[in-house]
Parts: C-alpha cells; sequence; structure tokens
C-alpha cells in the first residue's frame, strides 16, 4: 500500500505512526527524499534538488521522471524473501503516484495544453511494466493553504505563486486520478485532525483494507 497527499498534509507521521502500532507485520519503506545522502537514491535527489528546488525540476522534466521512475523500480528490485518475512503489509511513504503526479504537473506546464491526467496515467502504465503499482492507495487530504504553510516552515522558504499554482495542481490531479481508479483509492480526508488522529484513522483504514483483502483471498 502506499500513502500519498500533498506535502505538509501529514504524511510521514501518520506512515512512521501506523507502521509503529502493525508492528513486524508492517514494512515501512521512506520517501525517497529522506533517503540518507550517502546512498544512490540519495545523492540522485541531491542532484535534482542542487539548485534548491523542492520539486526537484532541472528544467530536465524527462529525464528527472526517467530517474525518478528508476528509483522508484529498484527499490522494489531490492526487496527480498527476507524482508518480507511475517510481512502481512508494505506501506509506502509516498508510492509511484508521487512521481506520476507531481512530474505530469512539470511536464504540462512545459507543454502547454497536455492533459495531466493522461499524462500521469502514462507514467504510471510505463511504471508497471517495469514494478507492480500498490494494490492499495490511499490519499490524505487537508487544507491545502494549511498543508503548504506547513511546508513552507518546514523547508524555511516562501513559496512563489507559481509554486502555491503547482501545489493546487497536484492536490487536483492526485482527487482526479483517485476518481478515475476507485478500486485502488482510498480517500482520507484528514482537515483539523491533529497527528494523533491522522495516525489512528490511517491506522484503521490501512487495518479495514487488510481485512477487505482476506476475506477476498480467502478459501
Amino acid at each position: 500500500m502506499s500513502v500519498e497527499g500533498i506535502n505538509g498534509v501529514g504524511k510521514t507521521d501518520a506512515v512512521v505512526g501506523t507502521a509503529a502500532a502493525l508492528g513486524p507485520r508492517c514494512l515501512r519503506l521512506d520517501e525517497v527524499t529522506d533517503k540518507a545522502g550517502d546512498t544512490l537514491p540519495g545523492q540522485v535527489v541531491a542532484a535534482l534538488s542542487a539548485d534548491g528546488d523542492v520539486f526537484l525540476r532541472t528544467g530536465h522534466p524527462v529525464a528527472e521522471t526517467l530517474a525518478l521512475l528508476a528509483l522508484k523500480v529498484r527499490e522494489f528490485e531490492q526487496m527480498t524473501a527476507g524482508d518480507l518475512a511475517g510481512v502481512d503489509v508494505v506501506l509506502e511513504d509516498r508510492g509511484v503516484e508521487t512521481t506520476a503526479v507531481y512530474q505530469a504537473v512539470i511536464l504540462a506546464a512545459q507543454y502547454p495544453g497536455t492533459d495531466m491526467l493522461v499524462l500521469a496515467e502514462r507514467i504510471l502504465a510505463t511504471t508497471a511494466r517495469w514494478r507492480p503499482l500498490p494494490d492499495a492507495t490511499i490519499l490524505l487530504t487537508g487544507d491545502r493553504r494549511l498543508c503548504t504553510a506547513r511546508f513552507a516552515a518546514r523547508a524555511e522558504r516562501v513559496f512563489s505563486a507559481l509554486d502555491q499554482q503547482m501545489f493546487a495542481q497536484a492536490e487536483a490531479l492526485y482527487l482526479d486520478l483517485a476518481h478515475a481508479h476507485p478500486e485502488r483509492f482510498t480517500i482520507l480526508d484528514v482537515t483539523g485532525y491533529s497527528r494523533e488522529k491522522t495516525v489512528q484513522a490511517l491506522t484503521k483504514t490501512v487495518q479495514n483494507l487488510l481485512r477487505t483483502r482476506e476475506a477476498v483471498h480467502a478459501p
């Protein structure tokens, strides 16, 4: 399962808390941008963010997209049977949908008139040739203005009008993708939730999805 949402919605704290609540049955995968700088993912992200752009924009969106997808494929390929022993759920902090959504927004800005949902779907279809998509994706939604304010404070920067527009477009595209794939997406509105309440809500949602999965696959 992957957990998605715009920056500042509380996603990472919720994933960490939910993984702790589920215990050994849950394998948590960190967000690519949180990988240590001396690792390959950390080095790639450092190169993409060398100019200080939080959206990893270098002016070469196709190359950026392929690099980020390659990291997600590599992450999947490196998982071993030992990593998955006793694990009921892999909980991914930002899955391939992050790359699909944000890179579709960035690509559409360079190629006006391009449908962002079509781009996102194409990126996901490309990814699916090399690794499976998450069987379930939980999309956290909230008050975008509060989310961006929290993210700005954490990043210690002021976002431009164009950056704010990108946040809005990413939020809309996440919802479009969720509505296009209701069989895979669960939308969890955490507007006004505390960190603790968000963790509780995400944990409950994951547990419900696990029960549904078990019922479907029961003999």
